[in-house]
């Protein structure tokens, strides 16, 4: 530590992602690092094998591939350091575990993210740690009035999850911080591209790198990067502590994935925007969730935070239920039926039972489904939505 570039170089952020791998003064080498399967580091030197001086001393610190991804995820993130960890729900969970004792309380969304709820009311909850999950909708003064003395932690999604609200989070962040609240946001939707928190004041920005930054569905990583090095010190020993690293063909991956994101995100926040839009003419739909729609309540939020959007869309029906909303996504042929987002391929989702879990129940038109567009045909997509919902009967 730590593993951040400097922040004052004059280049954009897509030049800064890929120069890590072009910079020069290193030699004749790769463009990407060789994927380096060690548990075992060899040292020339008996005084020298317990220092870190000239590289890692056992496998699980991380080979090359996964120290240039911390960097590039800092340099993204505008940290003090960024750490890899095996999921995006791990990327919750550590700075959770490694804040948190018996006594604490959080203060979260209620549309959080269904895996981070459950280690809440449940691992958390069983050391003593409370949760008060505020209303999904809840304005930044509102979130702000739930703090009390005992709060600890404030989780923030941007947006929330399936139902896609935004909150003002320099606000949050500013009322955390004189009450010496740490704030986590799940910047997911964000990729640290579009959103970057911890410019914004908020304490640490976590990521799922299954999503946007490998890019191609088949890794499952996540990120935490810090603002602070105190507490960046407390999530690294947290990590260390436990063994949670990842492989060194994940990172490897990750990091390859990582250099194409910025061209990806933007192509498919404006085939997202395309679709979005063409959806909000449909009669069998209600509403579309999706923050950058003008239409959004929350578009000003938007606008105002984020440079960019991402692929992910909710779409709330005019009634129907679950066997409806079946049909209609059997009915589809580009959209594969499958759990995740960010990568190249479309998806698509039926979420509504998850939204029984919320303490503070949501009136609905209808059934949920959730979009995800990808690297296909924007034109194809849609007439694929429209065959869709032709069979849509209420």
């Amino acid at each position: 530590m730590p593993m951040s570039d400097p922040k004052d170089s004059p280049h954009g952020l897509a030049t800064r992602i890929i120069s890590t791998a072009t910079r020069r003064g290193q030699g004749r080498r790769p463009v990407n690092p060789p994927i380096e399967r060690a548990s075992t580091m060899l040292s020339d030197d008996p005084a020298q094998m317990n220092s870190s001086r000239d590289g890692p001393v056992y496998g699980l610190e991380g080979g090359s591939a996964a120290q240039q991804l911390r960097r590039v995820l800092s340099n993204m993130e505008g940290a003090t350091d960024s750490f890899i960890v095996p999921s995006g729900l791990a990327a919750v969970t550590v700075p959770l575990t490694a804040v948190l004792r018996p006594g604490d309380e959080v203060v979260c969304t209620d549309a959080v993210y269904g895996p981070t709820r459950r280690f809440l009311t449940r691992h958390m909850a069983d050391r003593g740690v409370t949760t008060r999950f505020h209303p999904a909708d809840a304005t930044a003064a509102q979130i702000i009035e739930c703090l009390t003395p005992s709060t600890r932690i404030v989780i923030i999604e941007a947006p929330g999850s399936l139902t896609f609200e935004v909150v003002d989070m320099a606000a949050i962040g500013l009322a955390c911080r004189e009450r010496g609240i740490i704030t986590v946001v799940d910047n997911t939707w964000g990729a640290g591209l579009a959103y970057r928190p911890l410019e914004h004041g908020l304490d640490i920005s976590v990521q799922a790198l299954t999503k946007y930054v490998g890019g191609h569905s088949d890794i499952l990583m996540g990120s935490i990067s810090v603002r602070h090095p105190a507490l960046a010190q407390t999530v690294f020993e947290t990590i260390d502590d436990n063994g949670w690293h990842v492989s060194p063909d994940d990172a490897w991956l990750a990091l390859r994935g990582v250099r194409t994101l910025p061209v990806r995100y933007r192509s498919q926040f404006q085939s997202a925007m395309k679709v979005a839009a063409w959806l909000e003419t449909r009669p069998e739909i209600s509403r579309v969730l999706y923050p950058p729609l003008p239409s959004s309540p929350y578009h000003g939020l938007w606008r105002d935070q984020f440079d960019g959007g991402a692929s992910l869309i909710g779409v709330v029906m005019k009634g129907g239920n679950r066997s409806d909303a079946h049909r209609l996504m059997s009915a589809l042929s580009l959209f594969g039926m499958g759990y995740s987002w960010g990568g190249f391929e479309s998806l698509i989702t039926n979420d509504t039972s998850q939204l029984e879990w919320r303490v503070h129940q949501q009136a609905l038109e209808g059934e949920i489904l959730r979009l995800h567009i990808g690297l296909e045909d924007v034109d194809d997509l849609i007439a694929d939505l429209d065959r869709g919902l032709s069979v849509w009967s209420t």
